[in-house]
């Protein structure tokens, strides 16, 4: 156990704090670089995963021309001067060409007959028997998809390190690609520390409190693509947390522990952060509100993030810190933000000068202009304002607030309201 001495020293506080900025330089400049292992996925599993190669076209899409609209595929020429009141007629014609004054049926995505260069929607046109009237003129190209339009064949059609959305999935498919490599998903081992806490589904006694950062750092990892590994509970015990932690360290990438990082008698997890190896505790108090607490390690050449136990400052300090490094351990190429949109704070918010804090906010949409209200900017225990709120803004450092009116940048997790 700690020694008594230990213990005084720690309930003092702390007597410096580190800006978040330079905390974060500080942190990622020392997390060992890792090679990400890759694998092989079929395309339907590939939502969110991030690519691990660039692809390259094998062939032009389309190849080859066709018709992007339904309609008459016809020799522009040949419709100058058309319109509603004087149209042309086209003889129809079933061969897969076209010759002077003959017009052949398409329908979107079909192959541009020979002799054709341009395609009179079906709109413009009427069909009376053999024949059909064009209502409107077509230039040479008009509503006609070239070969290679969408990508060109030894075109790069998505870049490596790309995390792969919808679309991509769509181009990929229209590719003929059926599997794709990607960077495997990092494991992120999650442990809570306290002896106040139990599990939830768990009889509950008084002093007691259901343990929910797990579930909510595990999630926030899902939402990000990684994988998490549960740790599960360990009490203000020096050797449980450092067995657990030692365990993280050998099946994980990286480990995220929350409570036990303040200054009281039994916060011992950054003290036993430290021990586990070079170089340890890399920073311990950050100038932020919620989320001071922070302690920032590496160890076993693994990185470790110490967040409060408080619920909203554990994910105020997941947001800030361990975005950025999940983000890299994906394979990225740069860090992906939240949402962010412009908006008016509705009230003066104080805040504290000397921390960066962030401020929990509703942001709705009235008369095409967003608006931000303060939900909280104290009680990082108090989850329920992070349900009430739908993003966060941030006053930097040297500012004792956000005046009314003022107009701010929102980083959003939920939808906006539309109001009025």
């Amino acid at each position: 156990m700690l020694c008594v001495g230990k213990r005084l020293v720690r309930l003092k506080g702390f007597q410096k704090l580190t800006s978040v900025d330079k905390a974060l330089q500080m942190f990622l400049s020392q997390v060992p670089p890792k090679k990400i292992g890759i694998e092989i996925v079929p395309l339907t599993s590939a939502l969110n995963r991030v690519l691990a190669e660039n692809i390259t076209a094998e062939h032009d899409l389309p190849n080859f021309n066709r018709t992007a609209v339904d309609g008459y595929a016809v020799k522009a020429e040949e419709t100058h001067g058309a319109s509603q009141f004087k149209p042309k007629k086209f003889l129809i014609t079933e061969k897969h060409a076209v010759e002077t004054k003959q017009a052949k049926q398409v329908w979107t995505g079909n192959p541009i007959p020979k002799g054709a260069d341009a395609v009179v929607m079906l709109e413009y046109t009427k069909r009376m028997g053999d024949e059909v009237e064009v209502w409107t003129q077509v230039v040479p190209g008009e509503n006609i998809s070239k070969k290679g339009e969408d990508i060109s064949k030894g075109e790069v059609a998505v870049k490596a390190r790309t995390r792969l959305k919808p679309q991509h999935i769509g181009l990929l498919a229209a590719l003929g690609f059926s599997e794709i490599k990607v960077f495997e998903k990092p494991k992120i081992a999650i442990l809570a520390t306290g002896n106040e806490l139990v599990e939830v589904g768990s009889s509950i006694k008084e002093g007691q409190v259901f343990e929910v950062n797990r579930l909510v750092l595990s999630a926030l990892c899902r939402e990000l693509n990684a994988e998490p590994i549960d740790l599960g509970i360990a009490n203000d015990n020096v050797n449980e947390i450092r067995d657990k932690l030692e365990f993280g360290a050998k099946v994980a990438d990286a480990i995220i522990t929350t409570g036990g990082t303040s200054v009281g008698a039994f916060d011992f997890v950054p003290e036993v952060v430290d021990k586990l190896g070079k170089p340890g505790v890399i920073v311990h108090g950050v100038a932020m509100r919620p989320a001071m607490p922070t302690a920032l390690a590496i160890a076993k050449e693994k990185p470790i993030l110490v967040l409060s136990g408080n619920p909203v400052a554990a994910i105020i300090g997941f947001e800030v810190f361990a975005r950025p490094l999940i983000c890299r351990l994906l394979g990225l190429e740069k860090e992906e933000h939240r949402p962010v949109v412009k908006a008016k704070m509705t009230k003066k918010v104080a805040t504290a000068l000397g921390r960066k804090t962030f401020v929990r906010v509703h942001v709705f949409q009235r008369n095409r202009e967003f608006f931000a209200e303060p939900i909280s900017t104290r009680g990082s225990g108090v989850i329920s304002t992070m349900t009430k709120a739908n993003g966060y803004a941030v006053a930097s450092e040297n500012r004792q607030g956000l005046e009314k009116g003022e107009e701010v940048l929102v980083y959003l997790f939920d939808d906006v309201d539309l109001v009025g």
